[in-house]
This record gives C-alpha cells, sequence and structure tokens, in this order.
C-alpha cells in the first residue's frame, strides 16, 4: 500500500503579485501607464504624429489662402512692390487713423505676398493697406514703442500681376472713396508697367465690378492723365464735372491740352483752389473762343408771324479754314464736335444716352 504523502498548509502569499522588478534608471519607478505594452505605445506615438501633420496642413493651407494674419516688421515690406492707386494722403485722414492706432492698434490687417531674391531685406511687397503701414512707421519714428514696430498682414499669392492690381484696388475701393483721376492714373499705370496688353483691357480688369458708365468716365479722366499728369499739383480736387469738361475740349481741340499745361506751368499754385481756378478760367477762355468763330443765324419767320431761333452751328469745313475744328451747343445736354482733319464727329453731354443712340443709327441707316 502507497504511503500518502504529507501536504504542507496554504501559504498567504501565494496568490499576492510578482515582485516588483527594480529599475536600472535612477528615478522613481514607472507608472502602469508607462509601462503598456509596446503595440499600444507605438500606436499612440503614430496617432500623435498624424495630428500634428494634419495641424501643420492645416495651418500651411490657411496660410497660403491669405486666411492666416501675421505679425511682421516694418522695415521688411516693400510698398512700392506696386504703383500706388492713392496719390496722396490727407493729413486730417492720417491724423485720425494714428489716433485710432495708439487707441485700439491694429484691427485690419494689411495684404502682402513675398518677395524672393531681395538684397535690401525686404522679403514682403505691399498690395493693400499702405494707409496703415504709413501711419504705423509714422508712430514708430515718433513714439520707438515696440507696439508699433510690427504690422499684422495677410499672406496672399495672387496668380499673376493682373490679380496682384486687381487686389489692390478693389480694396481700397471699399475702403477710401477714389477719385476718378486715381482711378484713371492706376490704370495708365498698369499698362505702362506692362499688367495688361491694352489701356481697355486695363480698365475692364481693375474695374470689373463698377458700372459701365462709371468705367466709361475713369476711362474719360485717362485723357486728363495722359496729358497733364506731370504738371498737376492737386489732380484729387478735381470733380467729376470739371475733369470730364476739360477731357472732351481736349478731344475737339488736340491743342488745348497744350495751353492748359503752359498756364499751369506759368501759375502760382500753392492751393488746390488756386489749381483749380486756373483750370477752369482756361477752359472758359477756349469755350468762348469756340462761341466767338459761331456766326448767329438770321431769325426765321414761321406762318404767323412767330419767330423760331434755331440752333446756332459753326461755319462749314471750308469756312473753318485752320481752325479745323467745328464746335456747338445743338440743345441743353448735347454738343456736337467736329474735326475734319481726323475725320471725326463726337456727340458728347448729359443727353447723350442709349435711345439717342438708337435715333442716330435709324437716321443713319435711311440717311
Amino acid at each position: 500500500m502507497a504511503k500518502r504523502k504529507r501536504l504542507s498548509p496554504a501559504q498567504d502569499s501565494y496568490l499576492a503579485g510578482a515582485p516588483e522588478a527594480k529599475s536600472a534608471l535612477p528615478g522613481p519607478l514607472p507608472t502602469p501607464a508607462a509601462s503598456a505594452a509596446p503595440i499600444a505605445q507605438v500606436a499612440g506615438e503614430a496617432s500623435a504624429s498624424a495630428a500634428l501633420q494634419e495641424v501643420s496642413q492645416v495651418l500651411q493651407q490657411a496660410r497660403a489662402r491669405g486666411l492666416m494674419v501675421e505679425e511682421i516688421a516694418l522695415e521688411r515690406i516693400d510698398e512700392t512692390h506696386l504703383v500706388r492707386d492713392r496719390i496722396d494722403q490727407d493729413a486730417e485722414e492720417m491724423d485720425a487713423l494714428m489716433g485710432s492706432l495708439r487707441a485700439r492698434g491694429q484691427q485690419t490687417p494689411i495684404e502682402v505676398v513675398p518677395l524672393e531674391g531681395r538684397i535690401d531685406g525686404k522679403s514682403w511687397g505691399l498690395i493693400s493697406g499702405w494707409r496703415r503701414l504709413s501711419a504705423l512707421r509714422r508712430l514708430y519714428a515718433e513714439t520707438s514703442d515696440s507696439d508699433f514696430a510690427t504690422i499684422k498682414a495677410l499672406v496672399i499669392r495672387p496668380d499673376s500681376a493682373e490679380a496682384a492690381y486687381v487686389a489692390m484696388v478693389e480694396e481700397n475701393e471699399i475702403r477710401v472713396n477714389l477719385s476718378h483721376y486715381e482711378r484713371a492714373r492706376i490704370a495708365v499705370r498698369a499698362l505702362k508697367e506692362g499688367v495688361f496688353p491694352s489701356q481697355k483691357k486695363a480698365l475692364q480688369g481693375l474695374f470689373a465690378n463698377a458700372p459701365r458708365a462709371k468705367r466709361s468716365k475713369i476711362g474719360s479722366f485717362v485723357t486728363l492723365v495722359e496729358a497733364l499728369d506731370a504738371v498737376l499739383y492737386f489732380p484729387t480736387a478735381i470733380s467729376e464735372k470739371l475733369g470730364l469738361a476739360l477731357v472732351r475740349q481736349i478731344g475737339e481741340d488736340p491743342e488745348f491740352a497744350t495751353r492748359l499745361k503752359a498756364a499751369l506751368q506759368a501759375a502760382e499754385r500753392g492751393t488746390a483752389a488756386e489749381e483749380l481756378a486756373v483750370l477752369n478760367a482756361a477752359l472758359a477762355a477756349d469755350q468762348e473762343q469756340d462761341t466767338s468763330l459761331t456766326p448767329p443765324l438770321e431769325p426765321q419767320v414761321a406762318a404767323g408771324g412767330a419767330v423760331n431761333n434755331p440752333p446756332r452751328v459753326r461755319q462749314t469745313t471750308a469756312e473753318v479754314g485752320t481752325q479745323e475744328r467745328v464746335t456747338t451747343q445743338l440743345a441743353p445736354g448735347l454738343r456736337l464736335g467736329f474735326q475734319p482733319g481726323a475725320q471725326r464727329i463726337e456727340l458728347s453731354g448729359t443727353a447723350v444716352d442709349a435711345v439717342l443712340l438708337e435715333d442716330l443709327k435709324a437716321w443713319l441707316t435711311q440717311r
């Protein structure tokens, strides 16, 4: 018979956890989370890396689309990157802007484009925000306050030079009431810079959102810019009415621009009012000369003794001779111009509209 083996009593520590391993590294023992399985640790690191990469891509896309506001040092911005559409800045408006920047800081960012290969340290080209940049530069020069040493900016990347000019014009059209002269001037300068292939394309591209009538007036002011930009001191003071009258007179008499330029250069023009007086006087003198060349017609007596006074007309081409110009006021708001040498007839004035155009087309068709 087999001998029975005597069992020893159960030990209290049998079900207890295994002895804790001692770490070879100094410091506190690792926490349970730190001793997770390797696969879990790898998965966590991959997840964190993917999240960081996603955030980085979002930030890069936002910056590329001009949605991220950055702080840029003033001296790193080239405000001459584009030909500006603002000719001058009103002193009172600039003082008000500087006061706002002192009190509330910069509320609206400017727009800049990255520049490459510059050796002068200018790494950003100004697209819009010239007044804000000028105001902050003046504040920093006056105070040396570091708060005014940088400017908030949106970094944009226009597809072309045309898009850059359009961005500048549209931003200023929204924030600043540009004069027709300033609008026409930027169209002229953009053409000279080779941004647009023709003046018509420049007007259509820069002012595509403007009504056709407004774009037509801007196009008329192009003539004024081309003729007088080099001698005018206060061009933004020229009203729409005066500007269009000057353009009309230049169109009827090409020599008028030369006389007008000479009158401006000879006059003392310390203020805008003095310059406007010169322009108005020259225009009135030229129009008076036109009237003096127009002999009145004999009144015609109609049936019943009524007297008809037809509108005065100029001499015929043969009678004009060396003047090479015929002009008359046909009716209120309707002026007729004729240049025999250029074989050109022009109707102008407030009465010129679509209805008159259709009537004229019908008359010419039956003529």
